[in-house]
């Protein structure tokens, strides 16, 4: 079932894209560059432009209904459940360790230096 929406989403999608393309905007449009006049000619201009109009809403509110249906048909409850075969490796790895920094030797003492470790400042402007 799952595999059929899928399939139906497809097609939709296909059909979506021929009606926007087919469509004559303001600035000419994709079916007046290569000839499409003919759908014009053999409805109407007013009467192609408002069953366009219809059938990309309609394409595009099935495409929606449809795709809300896939996320209805996955089954949630199922937690232990791994999808992606990175996500499995990840939770194999745990957490990596952290990379020793370049020039870093051994452990060092990393706490804030105390007033007297730090250096004065020295006006070098003058």
């Amino acid at each position: 079932m799952y595999i059929a929406l899928i399939s139906i989403i497809l097609f939709i999608c296909v059909l979506l894209v021929l009606v926007v393309l087919a469509q004559n905007p303001k600035g000419g449009g994709l079916s007046s560059q290569f000839g499409g006049g003919g759908a014009s000619q053999l409805m109407g201009v007013k009467r192609t432009g408002d069953l366009l109009e219809k059938l990309t809403w309609g394409f595009a509110i099935a495409l929606v209904v449809l795709t809300l249906g896939t996320h209805m048909m996955i089954d949630t409850n199922t937690e232990s459940t791994i999808r992606s075969v990175n996500e499995e490796r990840a939770r194999q790895m745990g957490t990596p360790a952290v990379p020793a920094l370049p020039g870093a030797e051994g452990e060092e003492d990393m706490s804030i230096p105390g007033t007297g470790e730090i250096p004065e400042m020295v006006d070098t402007a003058q």
